[in-house]
């Protein structure tokens, strides 16, 4: 078997790997492997995207299997290299795709090299929306029939809630914007935000940043610029205006829903 569903082979290496891997915990759990975010649209770049996936089963994860999923997530990063590294994504049964529901459930998940059991927050709303719209069915059917349409006012308000709950506060301690890297990520993060609360829908970062450019005074130009061309190891040094464009998306999705 060969994976090409990008056109990218080590990733589709990857992806196939990740897919035997899942397939071979699972067993006849297995429902589905969904690729979806940069690599789905088509925006992906080496240096800064993550490889986002989804695996849906048919039931709940035993405890077992979990601890088996770990087990390959950790062969694979010790196998694959920084590519590996840049998984991102989680396992969820079908049944609680359909729509988001904060509770107390936790899903395995993976991010930055690390497995570890999770909440869904409310930016499950967002992906939710992003997987029915833009996922790319690995294995198994379309998850056009297994979720819900996301209206666009629920979009908006999760974006706003987003903004508010994990943003804001970074506005009086920036700890997570540390280095330029984490800058440009956070400004067309931005960007990304304010063509949801514009447009009831979710766009690519950089289709979001070139939106950005024409709609915003020109004032954020420069800063959503260098965002766009950043490359590894260069240093932008932009972190006071990184605040205030935080500031800025924040205080435009609250003036939104007051």
């Amino acid at each position: 078997m060969s994976l090409q569903p990008t056109p990218h082979r080590d990733v589709n290496d990857l992806l196939e790997k990740l897919l035997s891997g899942a397939q071979s915990v699972l067993e006849n759990n297995f429902s589905g492997l969904y690729l979806y975010g940069s690599l789905a649209s088509g925006d992906f770049d080496w240096q800064k995207s993550d490889v986002d996936f989804l695996v849906v089963t048919f039931d709940k994860i035993s405890d077992e299997a979990i601890r088996s999923l770990k087990a390959m997530h950790e062969n694979l990063w010790q196998s694959g290299g920084k590519l590996a590294a840049k998984l991102e994504g989680s396992y969820v049964p079908l049944g609680d795709l359909r729509r988001y529901e904060a509770n107390e459930k936790e899903y395995p998940s993976v991010n930055e090299g690390k497995f570890y059991l999770g909440r869904h927050g409310s930016d499950w709303i967002i992906q939710r929306h992003i997987l029915r719209e833009q996922a790319v069915a690995i294995a198994g059917a379309p998850l056009e029939n297994s979720i819900d349409a996301i209206q666009p006012d629920d979009l908006r308000r999760a974006v706003a809630d987003l903004l508010n709950e994990w943003w804001s506060p970074m506005l009086e301690n920036p700890a997570f914007i540390k280095n330029s890297e984490y800058e440009t990520y956070t400004v067309l993060t931005m960007c990304r935000a304010l063509f949801t609360l514009e447009h009831g829908t979710i766009a690519s970062k950089s289709a979001s940043a070139r939106w950005a450019q024409d709609a915003l005074d020109e004032s954020w130009t420069e800063l959503i610029e260098q965002s766009l061309n950043w490359r590894y190891g260069e240093q932008i040094n932009k972190l006071n205006e990184t605040l205030n464009f935080i500031r800025y998306t924040v205080d435009t999705a609250n003036n939104q829903f007051q």
